[in-house]
């Protein structure tokens, strides 16, 4: 029990990258984590040009603290989530940065594309929200707690 605590305790100074334009879906997401126990800061980008700002800065500037998840959207405006995804693995900063396409879409195209560009998990939101919540929580507890970041 101890050590649990503990290793949550730790996951606390890790927080979570959003990338999600619907704000409904960003108020579902954060009530999620709330009702999952999951208190980690959570930084919301609202498209995927914001969210390859928020991963790798902006020239001349310090590079910011890399998140210890991002969950990915894939219909955005400005940059969409395979963009995103695209361009997180071909940059040698955020190439194996954890990234869990958290989605509407159900398209096998989408799938198969988001899992040749190197996504780590691919979930369709739930309707229901206690299954949303559900899911958050198994994903909190997988990638904050559970799985070891390479450095």
């Amino acid at each position: 029990m101890e050590y649990s605590m503990l290793r949550m305790t730790d996951t606390l100074d890790r927080h979570i990258l959003l990338v999600e334009d619907n704000p409904d879906d960003v108020d579902l997401t954060l009530m999620a984590f709330g009702k999952s126990n999951i208190f980690n800061e959570v930084r919301v980008a609202r498209d995927g040009e914001e969210a390859l700002q928020m991963l790798l800065g902006r020239e001349g500037e310090e590079p910011p603290k890399m998140p210890a998840v991002v969950l990915l959207d894939l219909n955005m405006p400005k940059v969409n989530g395979l963009e995103v995804l695209r361009e997180i693995r071909n940059t040698e900063r955020t190439r194996r940065l954890p990234v869990v396409i958290l989605t509407s879409s159900s398209e096998e195209k989408d799938i198969v594309l988001g899992y040749d560009l190197g996504a780590n998990s691919y979930i369709r939101k739930p309707v229901d929200f206690g299954k949303f919540v559900d899911a958050v929580k198994q994903l909190g507890l997988y990638w904050l707690v559970l799985n070891e970041p390479a450095v």
